[in-house]
């Protein structure tokens, strides 16, 4: 038998395409503002989000610092670390990208964190008791069940994922310091769903369901019964696979500031949010964001109808206006239509 070291490989992953794809999108640009993962029980949903981070490649970080900051990245790094950058002395050690599990039993001071205001009248110095969102930054930050954590603990995670920052107040003294993760929820809508107006805040949601072809079935069966045999093995089958797709995610990051986009692109999102009475403009934008990281994600610099196709049903039919009994269900070939 193996001896459980081995992650489950994601390149193993029997379809879920869309579940995959919208993970991928988030990780290679986290500021399309995380994704929220539907669907019943045994559908893969924790297995892809903890064999993504294993999947990812090792990163700098500067040495004792609880944020992990980046050192290439002076502007995104905590005071200590930017100081310490300022002036030349620090050292790095290699890290990993993580999976920080949120409980759904979290008190907002464990998810936020605490000041220790005795040390501060004492020294003189602030000091923070750091919370969830701290061991967050630059990682995955995964909520199981996010239907039935606390509402307001829900808002500040997601003001948090938008800002890249957390600020934490206690008797007159705040405290800031960065917390840039890559959000993503899991739920069973059997069991309750979210406020739409939470529901807007993540920036793709992705329904899940298992696989209904009996070939695919038995691939995952099959797949998943070899593992649990002998992970070593497994993993290592997948080894060419996944270093393939980890060299896309890298080209793609480094691909993404140069994807451009024209005006003809954004007056086809505008008008997709018009005729699909979509309310806000999250939705326009997170669609833009989305369809740049497609382009990039297939080695391209412009944006092409495609890509935004591929964005829309990712990022709209959670945004849908619903009526009172109705489904917000997104009509494609209507979108089709009005992209051209």
């Amino acid at each position: 038998m193996g001896t459980g070291k081995r992650q489950y490989p994601f390149t193993a992953i029997v379809g879920q395409n869309k579940m995959k794809k919208a993970l991928l999108l988030n990780i290679i640009n986290p500021s399309i503002g995380g994704v929220l993962i539907r669907g019943e029980k045994g559908t893969a949903k924790s297995t892809a989000v903890r064999a993504l981070a294993d999947l990812l490649p090792e990163r700098n970080e500067i040495s004792g610092c609880k944020f992990h900051c980046d050192p290439d990245e002076i502007s995104k790094c905590c005071d200590d670390c930017a100081n310490l950058i300022k002036s030349g002395d620090f050292d790095i050690h290699k890290g990993k990208m993580r999976v920080i599990d949120l409980p759904v039993s979290a008190t907002e001071d464990r998810v936020v964190g605490t000041l220790d205001i005795e040390h501060i009248i004492k020294m003189g110095k602030k000091k923070l008791e750091a919370g969830i969102l701290a061991q967050a930054n630059r990682n995955i930050l995964y909520i199981d069940e996010v239907n039935l954590l606390d509402d307001h603990v829900v808002d500040i995670l997601l003001d948090c994922a938008a800002m890249g920052v957390n600020t934490i107040e206690r008797e007159g003294i705040s405290y800031t310091h960065p917390a840039r993760f890559v959000l993503v929820g899991t739920m069973n809508p059997e069991e309750g769903d979210l406020r739409p107006q939470l529901l807007d805040r993540f920036g793709l949601v992705v329904e899940v369901m298992g696989e209904k072809e009996s070939g695919s079935r038995v691939d995952v069966i099959k797949r998943r019964l070899d593992y649990e045999d002998n992970e070593e093995e497994f993993a290592d089958r997948y080894i060419d696979e996944n270093n393939r797709l980890i060299e896309r995610i890298i080209k793609s990051k480094k691909l993404l500031s140069s994807v451009k986009y024209t005006d003809e692109i954004l007056e086809a999102v505008a008008k997709l949010s018009i005729e699909l009475e979509v309310d806000g403009h999250r939705a326009d934008i997170t669609m833009i964001k989305t369809a740049v990281t497609n382009a990039a994600f297939n080695g391209r610099t412009e944006v092409i109808k495609e890509d935004l196709l591929e964005a829309a049903e990712l990022v709209l039919p959670h945004r849908m206006r619903r009526r009172p009994f109705e489904e917000g269900i997104l009509d494609f070939e209507k979108v089709k239509q009005i992209i051209g």
